[in-house]
């Protein structure tokens, strides 16, 4: 229900600038409407297929034995997505903030005298840690709560059950298994708030990249968006998938994660499409809105990559003991983060 209202929020957001004036018309060469709206209808299918065939792969890791999360090729496959992410944040939505916020079209002061874009991606990363602590510990909390009665009376049970000279045996595997069972409810909780975070990051910048290309009328400007964006969501889908893989969700919430973030750029393109007549991405509310919700999901997605993605994987034991292991996953970083970047020439 969270999710569904954050993006009702989102795809209103073009209605406040839908009748202001605007700085200056761009784009007005090369309008074609029929033209524009071909590649429209393609982008929405193309993107849409892209998206949910990226963001399933990882999933359906249970029938594909090589996308195991305790396979090492997993690792490799989550450092390219990773490196795609970081990519975006640093190479496509943050530019494009300061591009916003530091517009001509905008009054001088305050937006010409200070870095706000920095600012909101810098406070939005930490914030992002905030969330990301808090709602672990909350997570963990609560289930360890439920769960000690259980134990409690599990433990009594098993010592009442066993004689005096394999009581010590006995309750050193029990506490090993206790302290496994926490082990691995800690790292479920982990992977389940990482993934919520990071689509949220994600859904942010899908649905002003969507309206953005839905508004225009210029078939020179639609065009390499296609091929771009397709490419893009693919990439950053198998990074969420690779979270969501790792979360062991329940079907229910898989398949709305999933069609969640299949269905934000193509519905961003149709709120664009249908607002194109009155909106303008030159007009200042237009320009304060994508520069601040870009430099958000900036710094949103940049944390995530480096700090829950990249560092909780490169730091893992079972890499650090792995030479081999190491190399791959660096070369699957620099693939994923360079071809994400070379992107940045059309889109």
């Amino acid at each position: 229900m969270k999710k569904v209202i954050i993006f009702c929020i989102l795809l209103l957001l073009p209605l406040l600038v839908a009748s202001e004036c605007t700085c200056s018309e761009t784009g007005n060469e090369n309008r074609d409407k029929a033209k524009a709206l071909q590649f429209k209808l393609v982008a929405i299918t193309s993107i849409l297929v892209a998206s949910a065939v990226g963001v399933s792969l990882p999933v359906l890791g249970k029938k594909i034995p090589t996308l195991r999360p305790e396979n090492d090729i997993f690792f490799m496959v989550k450092a390219f997505a990773a490196g795609v992410i970081l990519a975006t944040g640093f190479i496509h939505v943050l530019p494009d903030a300061f591009d916003s916020l530091t517009s001509p079209c905008l009054k001088r002061n305050p937006w010409g005298n200070f870095p706000f874009a920095g600012f909101v991606a810098m406070a939005s990363a930490m914030a992002t840690m905030m969330i990301d602590t808090f709602a672990t510990n909350y997570y963990q909390r609560a289930h360890f709560n439920k769960a000690l009665p259980l134990k409690e009376d599990s433990s009594h049970m098993h010592e009442g059950h066993v004689h005096v000279h394999t009581h010590a045996t006995h309750g050193h595997a029990h506490g090993s298994s206790f302290v496994s069972d926490d082990l691995s409810t800690a790292d479920l909780v982990r992977h389940r708030v990482i993934s919520q975070v990071l689509e949220l990051g994600i859904v942010v910048h899908s649905v002003i990249i969507g309206i953005s290309l839905g508004a225009s009328y210029s078939p020179n400007t639609i065009k390499p968006l296609v091929a771009a964006l397709t490419f893009h969501q693919f990439f950053e889908g198998m990074g969420l998938g690779g979270c969501i893989s790792q979360a062991k969700f329940k079907s229910k919430a898989i398949a709305t994660m999933v069609l969640f973030f299949s269905l934000t750029t193509p519905a961003g393109i149709a709120v664009g499409m249908g607002i194109s007549s009155v909106y303008s991405e030159s007009s200042p509310t237009a320009l304060i809105v994508q520069g601040i919700f870009n430099s958000a999901s900036a710094g949103i997605l940049i944390y995530m990559a480096l700090v829950d993605l990249l560092a909780a994987d490169f730091m893992n034991p079972r890499m650090q003991c792995n030479l081999r292991l190491q190399l791959g996953a660096h070369l699957s970083l620099f693939l994923g983060s360079g071809c994400m970047s070379l992107l940045a020439k059309w889109a």
